[in-house]
């Protein structure tokens, strides 16, 4: 008789089922769903959040602020260039593994950080912070989706575009109170005991993944072309406001990243085993879904890059009422999102994804014309606001529902990749159409408003774009795509 020798860390290594009476209980779905919510409130809170550490920052490490800034753009970096192949990876690897070591990889980083010495120490910390963001909001959707009976999926959604939409609204305040109370080290500190928790419910609450796609050797080669060429993207637009968009460090970031990208989808059309299969992205609801999601993402991150100064120069409110004033956008979507959700179970999710974008572009062309009436103005915002919160949730269910189950992880990278690629595009697009349309500088309040006016029009023709496409997309019946679990089973 012989016996197989069991090593003592490979408990670590292998997905472990619930207890009974986690499995077995009618609210299993529903504590996978909240357990995805504590990563999304994490991702969402600590993005908004180091911001306002920026000013304690150049103190601490007697740094410019262009040297301090990094410490933002080093995390975003990271994480939406490792969205997609991260997906890909949990889809063969085990999707829960992936989430559930995302929150120690978070929680390293955040606590590298909290105790950084220097500013390039810190940047580093930032990174592996990136990493464990990337390796949680890559796998977010999918976990859902597998865990949640398909006639449930919009309404879950939703839960988890509540719970994100509440850490954006939560992260200034929340990080102008911490950074009062311990200095800007408390800002990455206190992720550690909320990722110690969401940790640990990963590993007891979700699910072991089932409906893997074959174990099949990592496009590696593909890894190298996709993440420098998105990171030279997202240089190229944040380095557009203050270079110049027609200098030399944005032009060659750009061309770069056209020749990588232009490279890795060559190489994925070669590729036996891709990093980004081409047949998902053939699938027309997948692509119309990522297109009008990467335009959703725009619009609600360019709203909300241009509105604080409208509202500062243009109305002459003082920081904190306008910052007050910004919080209708997150709350409008938040609100919504759960109702949207449970409607898109019900009613299919086109008359949403059409309605809501519809409804966004017509509010930020009305937001144009409530000059000096900022009750109006912020009405507009508010339901401008609410259009996203009953776009998104139906966009992602269709989305997930559309793609195959052994390619959820992949299918959830690549909606959350568009979010982070939406937020670098809405920051620079709007800020051009801010900046041309305001003038020189001293901005005068009369030319506040025409470059908030000629970045609400510029973002209203993107939401009505996304109407349009939405409209014309190609959806299967929902009785033909319904399934009971997308990679992951209650077990």
């Amino acid at each position: 008789m012989t016996t197989r020798l069991r090593l003592p860390g490979a408990r670590l290594l292998a997905e472990q089922q619930p207890p009974a009476w986690i499995r077995d209980s009618p609210r299993a779905p529903w504590l996978v769903v909240a357990t995805v919510c504590v990563g999304g409130l994490m991702g969402q809170l600590d993005a908004s959040i180091v911001t306002l550490a920026f000013p304690a920052l150049r103190h601490a490490f007697s740094a410019p602020l262009a040297e301090v800034q990094w410490a933002g753009q080093a995390y975003l970096l990271v994480l939406t260039g490792l969205l997609a192949p991260i997906g890909r990876f949990a889809d063969m690897a085990g999707r829960k593994l992936l989430y559930s070591y995302g929150f120690v990889v978070f929680i390293v980083g955040s606590a590298m950080c909290g105790v950084a010495p220097s500013l390039p120490a810190l940047l580093g910390a930032r990174v592996c912070q990136g990493a464990g963001a990337a390796m949680l909001q890559a796998n977010s959707v999918a976990i859902i989706a597998g865990a949640v009976p398909a006639r449930r999926l919009g309404r879950a959604i939703g839960v988890q575009g509540a719970a994100q939409a509440l850490g954006l609204a939560l992260g200034p305040a929340v990080g102008g109170m911490l950074i009062s109370l311990g200095g800007w080290r408390l800002v990455f500190l206190v992720n550690v005991p909320l990722g110690v928790a969401g940790a640990a419910l990963s590993w007891l609450v979700i699910p072991r993944s089932r409906d893997l796609a074959p174990r099949r050797p990592f496009d590696w080669p593909g890894l190298g072309l996709f993440l420098p060429g998105v990171c030279a993207l997202l240089l190229a637009l944040a380095w557009g406001q203050g270079h110049g968009w027609g200098s030399v460090p944005v032009l060659a970031s750009l061309a770069v990243s056209v020749l990588l990208l232009a490279g890795f989808a060559g190489r994925e059309r070669a590729a036996a085993a891709p990093m980004i299969d081409p047949g998902l992205l053939r699938r027309a609801p997948v692509r119309a879904g990522l297109v009008t999601g990467l335009l959703a993402y725009l619009v609600l991150f360019g709203t909300l890059t241009v509105v604080p100064f409208y509202l500062e120069i243009a109305g002459r409110a003082p920081p904190a009422r306008a910052g007050l004033q910004l919080l209708v956008v997150p709350l409008g979507l938040g609100l919504t999102t759960p109702l949207a959700g449970r409607l898109a179970d019900r009613a299919g999710s086109r008359p949403l994804r059409v309605g809501g974008m519809a409804a966004v572009a017509v509010m930020l062309t009305a937001s144009t014309l409530a000059r000096g009436h900022s009750g109006l103005f912020l009405a507009a915002l508010a339901a401008a606001g609410i259009g996203l919160g009953a776009f998104l949730p139906a966009n992602n269910a269709a989305i997930m529902h559309a793609a195959p189950a052994g390619q959820a992880g992949m299918a959830s990278g690549l909606v959350n990749m568009t979010r982070g690629l939406g937020t670098s595009f809405g920051l620079a697009l709007a800020g051009l159409a801010y900046t041309t349309g305001a003038g020189p500088e001293p901005v005068t309040p009369a030319g506040s408003a025409r470059g908030y006016a000629a970045a609400a029009l510029l973002l209203a023709l993107a939401a009505g774009s996304a109407a349009v496409v939405a409209c014309r997309a190609r959806y299967q019946p929902r009785h033909r795509r319904a399934r009971s679990r997308a990679g992951l089973a209650v077990q």
